[in-house]
C-alpha cells in the first residue's frame, strides 16, 4: 500500500497536469458535470412606464432556484432571478428604478460604472432597510456601456453578492449601432461566478478577509453550461461578477477571439488576443467568429493558470451547429479616443494589510465613514497611482469616473486595456498609475475601493468628495 506522502504526490503530479483535482473540501459538497445544462440568458425587465423616462419597479426577496441539476438553492434576488434580471436603458434617457426591500437585511445598490449624483450612487451605509424602497435616478448621460448593479451593504457586500444580489445594466446608443456589430441574439451577456454548495444545494458562504471563491463556476447562474451557436460572429458581454476570483479566459488549443470593449464601453480598434485576464468587477467584450469552424465542432471557453498554461478548467462550451448567413461586421475603427492629459493633483495610494488590525487598508487607514481621503476638482483630470504592497492582487474600483491606465509597472499596458475603465487589476508589489477624469456636472461624496469584496468588506474602501 502506498504511503500517504507518495499517493499526495503522485495526486500533485496528475494534478498539475491537468488530469486529477484533488480538493478534500469539494468533496462534501454538491456538483454538476460540465456541459449538461444549456445557458440560460437573463430576462430583460420591462419597465413600468414610460412617460419620459423608463420606471421600473424590483422586489428583492428570497427564492429558491436550480442551480445544481436536482437541487434546490435558497437565493436572495431581484423578481426571483439569479442573476438578477437585465435593464436595457437608451443613452440620455432616464432610467428610475423603484427597489423594494422584502428581504430581512438591509441593503444598498450600485450601479457600478454609471454617472450618478451621490444620493442614487448605493453608498455604504445609505441603506434601504427591511420593509421599504428607494427610487434610483440614473440619468444614462454616458457612452454606451455594459454596467452592472449590486449590492454594496457596509460589511455585507460580500455575503449579499454571493447570495445572488446583482445583475446587469446595458446603456444603448444608436452611434454604436452604426457600427454593424452582431446584435440581437447574437450579442449575449456571459455573467461569471463561482459558487460553493453544500449537499442540499444551499449556498456555503465563508466571510473570509482574504477571498470568497467557490468550487463551481456558473455562467449566467448555471453550471459550466453549453450553448448551440450557428457558424457567424457572435458578441459576447462578459462580467466578473465573482466575489474575489480573477479569470484568465482562453479557447481550447489557443483559439483567437477578439475583443471589442472595455468596462467603459467600446475599445479604439479591435483587439485581437489569445487570452483575455479579467478580475473581478470588470468587463470585456469579445466577438467570436464561428465560421472558422465546421459544424458539428466544439469549442470550449476555459479559465487557463497564468503561471502554467496546461492547467485549466472548463468555464462553458460552444457548439456549433448550423449554418447561417452573417451580415454583422467588425470594423478596423471602434471609436476614436484621445490619449487624457492630467492637468489636477498626483495622488498616489499604497494598499496593505495591517495584521495587528486585521484589515486591508488603503495608505495605512481603514474605512471611516466621516473621514473624507481626497478632494479632486470637478473637470479635472488627476494622476492616480495604486502601489501594491501586498501579496495579494487588487481589483480597484473609483465611482462615478471611467479613466485611462497610463502605465504598470510589472507588464505593459495591453490594447484591451486602452479603453475606458472603472477598475484596473493590481498585482502584487506592482505599481499601476491612471489619468482620471471627473466630470463636470457632478459633485459630492464618492467611493473607491477594491472590488475583492472580501478586501472591501474588511475595510479596504476610502472616500473622495468631489468639490
Amino acid at each position: 500500500m502506498a504511503s500517504r506522502r507518495e499517493f499526495l504526490k503522485a495526486a500533485g503530479v496528475l494534478s498539475a497536469a491537468g488530469l486529477l483535482r484533488v480538493d478534500t473540501a469539494a468533496a462534501s459538497q454538491a456538483h454538476a458535470a460540465p456541459f449538461q445544462v444549456p445557458l440560460r440568458i437573463p430576462p430583460v425587465m420591462q419597465p413600468i412606464n414610460r412617460d419620459g423616462r423608463d420606471l421600473y419597479k424590483v422586489v428583492m426577496r428570497k427564492a429558491t432556484r436550480e442551480i445544481i441539476p436536482g437541487k434546490r438553492t435558497p437565493i436572495w434576488s431581484f423578481d426571483g432571478a439569479f442573476p438578477g434580471p437585465t435593464i436595457k436603458a437608451q443613452r440620455g434617457r432616464e432610467v428610475v428604478v423603484r427597489r423594494i426591500n422584502r428581504l430581512d437585511v438591509p441593503t444598498t445598490i450600485h450601479l457600478h460604472g454609471g454617472r450618478v449624483t451621490p444620493e442614487n450612487d448605493g453608498q455604504p451605509l445609505d441603506l434601504i432597510q427591511p420593509g421599504r424602497y428607494k427610487d434610483y435616478t440614473y440619468p444614462n448621460e454616458q457612452e454606451a456601456a455594459t454596467l452592472w448593479y449590486h449590492d454594496h451593504t457596509h460589511h455585507h457586500s460580500s455575503r449579499n453578492n454571493w447570495m445572488g444580489l446583482s445583475g446587469l445594466y446595458i446603456i444603448e446608443d444608436p452611434a454604436e449601432e452604426e457600427l454593424n456589430l452582431p446584435s440581437g441574439k447574437y450579442d449575449i451577456p456571459l455573467i461569471l461566478q463561482d459558487r460553493s454548495f453544500r449537499r442540499d444545494g444551499s449556498f456555503k458562504f465563508h466571510d473570509h478577509r482574504d477571498h470568497v471563491r467557490g468550487h463551481v463556476f456558473l455562467v449566467n447562474g448555471r453550471p459550466t453550461p453549453f450553448l448551440k451557436v450557428a457558424n457567424r460572429r457572435y458578441r459576447f458581454r462578459i462580467l466578473n461578477a465573482s466575489n474575489s476570483r480573477g479569470y484568465n479566459l482562453t479557447l481550447d488549443q489557443a483559439r483567437p477571439l477578439v475583443q471589442i470593449a472595455s468596462d467603459g464601453g467600446l475599445l479604439p480598434a479591435p483587439a485581437p488576443t489569445v487570452a483575455l485576464p479579467i478580475w473581478p468587477s470588470e468587463r470585456a467584450e469579445i466577438v467570436i467568429d464561428f465560421s472558422q469552424y465546421p459544424v458539428g465542432s466544439q469549442v470550449i471557453l476555459q479559465h487557463t493558470d497564468r503561471n502554467d498554461p496546461t492547467v485549466n478548467r472548463p468555464v462553458m462550451r460552444f457548439d456549433v451547429g448550423r449554418e447561417e448567413a452573417d451580415t454583422s461586421s467588425l470594423p478596423q475603427i471602434l471609436r476614436p479616443m484621445q490619449p487624457l492629459v492630467p492637468d489636477g493633483a498626483e495622488r498616489q495610494f499604497d494598499l496593505s494589510f495591517d495584521f495587528n488590525r486585521n484589515r486591508w487598508e488603503i495608505n495605512g487607514k481603514g474605512f471611516d465613514p466621516d473621514r473624507i481621503d481626497v478632494r479632486p476638482q470637478k473637470g479635472s483630470t488627476e494622476t492616480w497611482t495604486f502601489r501594491n504592497l501586498s501579496s495579494a492582487t487588487h481589483p480597484m474600483h473609483i465611482h462615478l469616473v471611467q479613466f485611462q491606465i497610463m502605465r504598470r509597472s510589472n507588464l505593459a499596458v495591453t490594447p484591451g486595456e486602452m479603453g475606458w475603465k472603472d477598475t484596473v487589476r493590481v498585482d502584487p508589489s506592482a505599481t499601476v498609475q491612471l489619468a482620471v477624469k471627473f466630470p463636470d456636472e457632478f459633485e459630492g461624496r464618492y467611493m473607491f475601493h477594491c472590488h475583492n469584496l472580501a478586501h472591501e468588506d474588511h475595510s479596504m474602501m476610502g472616500q473622495m468628495k468631489v468639490v
